[in-house]
């Protein structure tokens, strides 16, 4: 791989993804939204180039930059949390996009396209969620994803791309979504509040976007075509050791409401993958233990 265009590269994946790719000497074309104040994450570097587009302006991009591409990352998704993740129409737009993605992938001479799905694919489960576990999404947000990562399978065939799919768990680093559990935790034991939590007892796989990035990389190099790789660390823990782990790193003496939040309904209490083939196929493995990983988003 000697070239790879991203969406959505502003969150705690794309950011270090841009990073692995230009630490291996491999040109990034970053497709960003014009006005989002996010783009000042992007670092600024030779082999970094932005071309500004939104997603209901990639069916109509043209390549204009002289050169061929390799692979396409589509990470960009609209209405990933809160009540937008139930809003159909928009969780069906998204799919549209994604499709959108895939022709424009064409257009910039990729021969491989890997698009991000999620856990929210499966529903829940009580076991290690595999390439194969049936899927029973219950929100708006796991069906379109579900859907997309189907659907472009197929339009990515039928353009002569190969075609590879992920299922990510809850990979948590620097420049994160800043409502998530980590990063709220985080600034709240900063600033000397009392976070509030469930009684934290959902078995949770975290991995460490450093580590999501050199699969997403490996698999752009030596992933298969048409297969699904569930993405996470491999190993779980109850969450509530997780929040400890943050409240020790970062204010030792804080307290903690536990048990203050119910459980949301239809919560996943357990969240595993199964990391197999992805060792198998790329040789990759998770290298950051939480703890670490918590010290370098505070560094």
């Amino acid at each position: 791989m000697k070239r790879a265009i991203i969406t959505g590269a502003t969150g705690a994946i794309g950011t270090a993804l841009i990073q692995e790719l230009v630490l291996n000497g491999i040109e990034v074309l970053v497709f960003c939204h014009k006005h989002s104040k996010r783009n000042l994450r992007i670092l600024d570097h030779e082999l970094i180039t932005k071309k500004y587009c939104s997603l209901n302006e990639i069916a109509a991009l043209k390549n204009d930059t002289g050169k061929t591409y390799d692979v396409f990352y589509h990470f960009a998704w609209e209405g990933t949390t809160g009540v937008a993740r139930n809003d159909m129409y928009l969780q069906n737009q998204n799919v549209r996009y994604a499709l959108d993605a895939v022709a424009a992938a064409k257009r910039f001479g990729c021969h491989t396209f890997i698009g991000a799905g999620s856990q929210a694919e499966y529903g829940r489960v009580e076991g290690i969620l595999k390439p194969d576990t049936p899927s029973f999404p219950e929100t708006g947000y796991g069906i379109g994803k579900l859907c997309a990562g189907q659907m472009t399978r197929e339009y990515a065939h039928q353009l002569g791309m190969k075609h590879i799919w992920t299922r990510i768990l809850s990979v948590y680093g620097p420049n994160d979504n800043k409502k998530s559990l980590v990063m709220s935790t985080i600034k709240k034991l900063k600033l000397g509040e009392k976070p509030k939590f469930t009684m934290g007892e959902q078995m949770w796989d975290y991995l460490y976007s450093g580590d999501a990035a050199k699969a997403f990389r490996l698999l752009g190099e030596k992933g298969c075509d048409g297969k699904v790789y569930v993405l996470g660390s491999g190993t779980v823990r109850p969450l509530i050791k997780y929040i400890k782990i943050i409240q020790n790193t970062v204010n030792p003496n804080a307290d903690l409401d536990i048990g203050a939040l119910p459980y949301a309904e239809k919560q996943v209490m357990y969240l595993q993958a199964d990391i197999t083939e992805l060792k198998e196929d790329t040789g990759w493995k998770p290298t950051i233990e939480f703890e670490n990983g918590i010290k370098c988003i505070i560094n």
